[in-house]
């Protein structure tokens, strides 16, 4: 275990520090400046990444037809509905798990950045000695701009946001993530883990928010921004526009009901003639079909 902390130490700890530190000298001592900055390069870096990942949501959401197929056709056989569907991703050259590769590749360094914002800006003497310990000797303008700054417009980047702006914009911004990068399904049980993760994470992460470094906030915020915004001039805004375009139609949906309220009124009338004065079957065809109407439309407005 001890071998593997001085890794970790070694490989991410340690370049982050002095990564940070270098940037605050160039970004004109602005230690929020600086955590934008490294965001922006993080991103830049992951670019590839995020490009493969793009191409495999599209090319999951081209597939959806024909899973969806799969799923109905092989319903009762798990294991033959598992064959066929890996035999689909396969000869259409999709990967399904290299969807999550930018979320897998985030986490590291996000805990490593939690980590080097605490050594960075030390709130006593000890740690700024241990600070000086982390920086590398043959980059000496990172020795002169010790100690480091922490205040950015209203924030004390080494401690959590005392106003819940931070929180709310994690929260937000991942959720405009999740929604641009949510792999397509048509498995239903998928579907609905899917819209739970959709809510869940920005919750859990905006909660998080609270408690940890208001400068990792301002990383998350930054690096779904960017992130969103380089995932819609790849594949296309339409996982947000579906979102406007889904307010507009529960709209309409929402009228229409309405106006078919007074037909349910008559479906009624119609099964009590059904059960025992009127039995012809003109009537019992437009109950059915009343009904079918009636469900369709419930259907869509939920």
């Amino acid at each position: 275990m001890e071998f593997l902390g001085t890794i970790w130490t070694s490989v991410i700890i340690e370049p982050m520090i002095n990564s940070l530190v270098l940037l605050y000298s160039i970004f004109f001592s602005n230690f929020g400046m600086t955590i934008v900055a490294f965001t922006v390069l993080i991103r830049l870096a992951m670019f590839p990444l995020t490009v493969k990942q793009s191409r495999s949501l599209k090319a999951m959401t081209t597939l959806q037809p024909r899973l969806k197929e799969i799923q109905t056709k092989y319903a009762d056989d798990r294991e033959r509905r598992a064959q066929e569907t890996m035999k689909v991703y396969k000869t259409a050259g999709v990967n399904p798990i290299g969807c999550l590769g930018p979320m897998v590749i985030q986490f590291p360094i996000w805990i490593g950045l939690y980590r080097a914002i605490l050594q960075v800006l030390p709130a006593t003497p000890e740690s700024l000695v241990g600070l000086s310990e982390r920086l590398y000797p043959w980059l000496p303008m990172v020795h002169e701009v010790v100690p480091l700054a922490s205040s950015f417009l209203w924030l004390d980047l080494a401690v959590p946001d005392p106003y819940p702006v931070l929180p709310i914009l994690v929260g937000a911004s991942m959720f405009l993530m999740q929604k641009m990068t949510t792999m397509p399904t048509a498995d239903p049980r998928q579907q609905s883990t899917n819209q739970m993760m959709l809510w869940m994470m920005p919750l859990m992460f905006g909660f998080f928010t609270t408690t940890f470094p208001s400068g990792l906030a301002l990383y998350w915020v930054v690096s779904n921004i960017v992130g969103v915004v380089m995932q819609g001039f790849i594949t296309g805004w339409g996982p947000l526009t579906s979102m406007t375009l889904f307010k507009r139609s529960s709209g309409q949906i929402d009228t229409t009901v309405e106006d078919i309220e007074p037909a349910e009124e008559i479906t009624d009338g119609e099964r009590d003639t059904d059960n025992g004065r009127n039995n012809g079957r003109g009537d019992r065809a437009r109950l059915k079909a009343t009904r079918r109407r009636t469900s369709r439309r419930r259907n869509r407005r939920n």
